[in-house]
């Protein structure tokens, strides 16, 4: 008699079943309902196929939509498979490579057939409709195990020298699989995948773009053509999406960036940005509100090197792990060659060599070095506006949001082992004023011990525990603050603790973070004198809220759609005359908002006032003080905010006081 497998379900019941039984049966077994709703199974914990047979006893969760992350993750996967089958059966010829999920959707890299050009926006339409063919014809999906062999014949003898190049690199001996969509077209792939087609919503994705790509990623091979789509369980989700797309394109901080004139980039120095004076005011209320969040909080500003010696970038470990994306100069040019266009550098092969820093940290443990530091002196919290530059790709440039030249609200604490968790829960209660003032919600994330990383398991160990600790001290190690612990995600120095902003729009921004460090203190030679008169290793805390002055920018730009609080807004107030008559008490207005500090200026153009409406509008001015004969009379100004329908008429002093109110930084309005 043949032995029935175990099955065991999540809550706690056994079911036998027969050999060769599947997660579909199993569903089946328990009802209709079920049978009908289960479009995968996590196996043991592994995410498969519906209809893939069980190898043995096994643990068992089936997947419906409403564990949404595997059912998008797997709609997604197929929709991207859908795509490649539709471009093949519309453009015979194409080569397909692959095509994986992405974070909102799928792409799929091909290669157009020789006799055309490569794909474009124009083709799109047509390859949604087959795609939306292929899924109503409901076409089941397979799972198949290939030999090598096998898989390099099908590609070669198919034309398709790409997908031929990667089966041939694959390892001797290993299951592979290949997935069929009904009975003629497959892809090499690990799957798993929905058990057909039908069981995707053709009305629930749609095709966005297409972008250049290289085979490999490597711009020595052919090019391909990236067909980028989104993919959603339904059509809601997917309008849902669209609505998010079409908000996140108004508040674009580079289109709202142009509009406010804040700053700009442009090639000369890529990756570097040029902030205008409007931008640059915005900066200059951020730095002044953190400078006094790190008073408050007993953190003593310092000022770093740019440039340090290669060597002691090499002691702290940054040169072997980080030297890729560092920016390196020769301490000397002691030759020059006189070429066409006059004078060329020549570095000499024994020069010296420095790097602009990436980072502060190692400035930060030479400051504390200096001089001898007792126990009574922990913690010491040193702090930086601290500008570094590292060597990011061309392609991965966004705006200000990831730039090659950026300043940190950087800081680094320096104490004892007991101290530590204090220290964190401190800091996670700084974080929280600082959200709180900026009105983000966020969630605390725990990024673990990676695979390549320095220190011993020990050592490791406590680190991860102390902060730990420290968040569930500070009451935010729950489903509240969104805690989660990332496997495999920290530095390879310490753990860290994330903070993830949530913006106006449903995005998620991490930005604040601090780590617990004993491998940087080591490597440096960093040390205390302890109560026992020997020497000790301090924890170095590495710790920063905005994370860059840059990226936080941009985030506050897309999160308020320019419509920045008052006290961060460059200029705060406009005073914009009717008439020209009006323009003498205009300037009086604008002079008293202005010795009462407000960030005022005076329109006193001959155009028509909705003219100057609009205008100020788009340069999301907060309040603009509109006056003509009338209130140059009466002493009063019709106040328009921004974002709101009607004008509210009230005396100068009036919209002083309440200019003044909102023009209070957040920080110091119990004081005002």
């Amino acid at each position: 008699m043949t032995e029935l497998l175990k099955i065991s379900l999540p809550d706690g019941s056994v079911r036998e079943m027969e050999p060769g039984s599947t997660p579909a049966d199993v569903a089946a077994a328990i009802g209709p309902g079920l049978a009908k709703a289960a479009i995968a199974a996590r196996v043991d914990g592994e995410l498969r196929d519906i209809n893939r047979p069980f190898e043995g006893d096994a643990e068992l969760a089936l997947v419906t939509t409403r564990d949404e992350a595997d059912a998008l993750e797997l709609a997604r996967h197929d929709y991207a498979h859908v795509l490649a089958e539709a471009v093949q059966s519309l453009f015979p010829g194409t080569q397909i490579t692959f095509g994986p999920a992405t974070d909102d959707g799928f792409y799929y890299d091909v290669k157009a057939p020789d006799s055309r050009d490569p794909f474009g926006m124009d083709d799109l339409p047509a390859i949604e409709e087959e795609m939306r063919r292929i899924i109503e014809a409901d076409k089941p999906l397979t799972r198949e195990v290939w030999s090598r062999q096998q898989l390099i014949d099908k590609w070669e003898a198919d034309g398709e020298v790409f997908k031929a190049e990667w089966a041939r690199e694959l390892p001797e001996g290993e299951e592979l699989t290949v997935y069929r969509s009904g009975e003629d077209w497959l892809d090499m792939c690990r799957g798993p995948h929905l058990a057909s087609t039908g069981k995707l919503d053709p009305r629930a994705f749609k095709l966005t773009r297409v972008a250049g790509a290289y085979w490999r990623g490597d711009q020595r091979n052919p090019q391909l053509t990236r067909i980028y789509g989104t993919g959603w369980l339904n059509k809601k989700q997917l309008d849902a999406h669209l609505h998010r797309m079409e908000e996140a394109a108004k508040r674009d901080h580079r289109k709202l960036g142009r509009e406010m004139d804040l700053f700009h980039l442009q090639e000369e120095a890529q990756g570097s940005v040029f902030w205008h004076p409007k931008g640059y005011r915005i900066w200059r209320e951020l730095e002044a509100y953190m400078r006094r969040k790190m008073d408050k909080a007993g953190y003593r500003e310092i000022k770093t090197p740019q440039l340090m010696d290669i060597r002691q970038w090499e002691q702290s470990g940054h040169w072997g792990k980080y030297a890729e994306n560092m920016f390196a100069v020769p301490d000397i040019v002691p030759e020059v060659d006189e070429g066409d266009a006059g004078a060329i550098p020549k570095v000499a092969s024994d020069a010296d060599w420095m790097a602009i820093k990436p980072m502060n940290c190692p400035a930060h443990v030479l400051v504390f070095k200096q001089g001898i530091t007792s126990y009574r002196d922990l913690p010491i919290r040193l702090g930086e506006m601290g500008c570094c530059h590292r060597n990011e790709p061309h392609g991965a440039l966004h705006g200000i949001m990831r730039v090659r030249q950026f300043t940190q609200d950087d800081a680094h604490i320096f104490c004892t082992e007991n101290q530590v968790v204090d220290e964190v829960r401190a800091f996670c209660k700084l974080v929280d004023e600082v959200y709180s003032d900026f009105g983000f919600d966020y969630q605390v994330k725990l990024a673990l011990r990676p695979d390549n990383r320095f220190g011993s398991e020990e050592m490791w160990d406590k680190a991860e525990q102390e902060l730990r600790d420290a968040v569930e001290a500070a009451g935010m190690a729950n489903d509240e603050f969104g805690w989660e612990e990332l496997p495999g995600e920290g530095a390879f120095y310490a753990p860290k603790l994330e903070w993830h902003l949530t913006d106006a729009i449903g995005r998620t921004w991490q930005v604040g973070t601090i780590q617990g460090d004993r491998v940087l203190p080591e490597r440096l030679d960093a040390s205390y004198v302890g109560e026992d008169g020997e020497r000790h290793r301090p924890v170095m805390l590495h710790r920063a809220i905005f994370g860059t002055f840059e990226r936080f920018i941009g985030v506050l730009i897309e999160h308020y759609a320019g419509r920045l609080p008052v006290w961060l807004s460059p200029v705060q107030a406009v005073v914009a005359t009717i008439v020209s008559d009006a323009d003498k008490y205009a300037k009086e207005a604008a002079a008293k908002l202005e010795a009462e500090g407000i960030r005022v200026e005076a329109d006193l153009r001959n155009e028509k006032i909705n003219y100057k409406v609009r205008e100020h509008s788009v340069a999301k001015v907060p309040h603009l003080l509109v006056v003509g004969n009338r209130e140059a009379e009466e002493g009063t100004v019709a106040v328009r905010t921004l974002g709101e329908q009607h004008q509210k008429v009230m005396s100068l002093d009036e919209a002083i006081a309440m200019l003044k109110r909102e023009a209070t930084p957040p920080d110091l309005r119990d004081q005002a």
